[in-house]
């Protein structure tokens, strides 16, 4: 296998709010200087995106939706909801966004590439399948996980969700079958209010949804332990043949909005964690899509350690693997919280 692969695209920075926003251009500008002052992303292949196809909207998306974001293209700006901007080039762009995750998923699925990390805007999970919310236009990971599903015939797509916010759009698309396991990090209650515990999937899903409500201000010693104590031993369970990651990254302890204590080295044990489930089950396939972070210095540190991690060969970097974050009791508590409602379906977590 080639390594890893990169969608980064200047397109990308055309999706411009009409006002002062958090979801912005200089989000994605951080990113890129910084992945190219520490030299990572030069190590990458960088691979240039495709834009979706409208069927491939279609496989999570209604025609409604569909042309409603379509139609944005005709006017400079539109105020799809408080929270929710486009522009006359956001149509094109969020197509561009959709494509970029696609693109890297047939590069893993063909073996080209390990792994890959779509650095892409619009973000995508709070898109629900007939509506656009939360700064997300069309669901990204979540047409992929269909897309996988259709062309390549997998049984078991794991979507993994470590935003701030839950992942409301994405919960939605797979809620009633096995097809896709989508498993949430996420502070609780916050917005955009789902995400309980007891959100647990339904019929067929039942049990196919896990949901890991963090509190205000928890941080790598909570976060980093639910994810070894119950994401490893549902995954070996599951078997994925292939990992999906919606990776917001503000619960950093910088972001404006998150209010949450995660670092850059917390963010890198989680994709530690996630690179080996892939490993483990799904032959390395691993691809991950930028969803939230409003701190530049906080978004920034953090892609390029999740980067390091991707890069990894044989999972020993440069200088050794840096020490996992002290599980806390708070981590403890969380941990036995969820365990509790999600054992009668996962008898690897008795």
């Amino acid at each position: 296998m080639a390594g890893t692969g990169v969608v980064l695209d200047p397109r990308y920075l055309e999706h411009r709010p009409p006002h002062a926003h958090p979801e912005n251009p200089d989000r994605l500008d951080a990113v890129h200087a910084g992945l190219e002052a520490t030299g990572l992303l030069g190590r990458t292949r960088r691979v240039p995106p495709r834009a979706a196809t409208p069927e491939e909207i279609l496989l999570n998306h209604g025609e409604q939706l569909l042309e409603s974001v379509k139609q944005t293209a005709t006017r400079n700006n539109t105020q799809i909801d408080p929270d929710t901007y486009a522009c006359a080039r956001s149509y094109e762009i969020a197509l561009l966004a959709a494509g970029g995750v696609l693109e890297l998923l047939d590069l893993v699925q063909s073996g080209e590439i390990e792994n890959g990390f779509a650095l892409v805007r619009p973000p995508g999970h709070h898109a629900e399948a007939a509506r656009s919310m939360g700064f997300c236009l069309f669901n990204n990971v979540a047409i992929a996980a269909a897309y996988a599903r259709k062309k390549y015939g997998l049984e078991r797509v794991l979507a993994i969700d470590w935003d701030v916010h839950h992942g409301n759009g994405t919960q939605a698309s797979f809620y009633a079958t096995p097809e896709t396991l989508y498993f949430s990090s996420h502070r609780y209650p916050f917005y955009p209010g789902t995400g309980a515990v007891e959100e647990v999937g339904r019929g067929e899903g039942r049990g196919y949804t896990i949901n890991i409500p963090m509190r205000g201000g928890m941080g790598d010693g909570e976060i980093v332990p639910a994810f070894r104590r119950l994401l490893e031993p549902i995954a070996e369970s599951y078997a994925p043949q292939i990992v999906l990651v919606s990776a917001g990254f503000d619960a950093h302890e910088l972001d404006p909005l998150g209010g949450m204590s995660v670092t850059a080295e917390g963010f890198a044990a989680l994709a530690r964690i996630v690179k080996g489930v892939a490993r483990d089950s799904a032959d390395g396939k691993l691809v991950l899509a930028l969803e939230g972070g409003y701190s530049q210095e906080g978004l920034t540190e953090s892609v390029a350690a999740v980067m390091e991690v991707l890069l990894e060969d044989g999972g020993a970097p440069v200088g050794g693997v840096p020490p996992t974050p002290a599980e806390t009791p708070l981590g403890q508590e969380l941990a036995e919280y969820v365990r509790k409602t999600q054992r009668q379906y996962w008898k690897s977590l008795d």
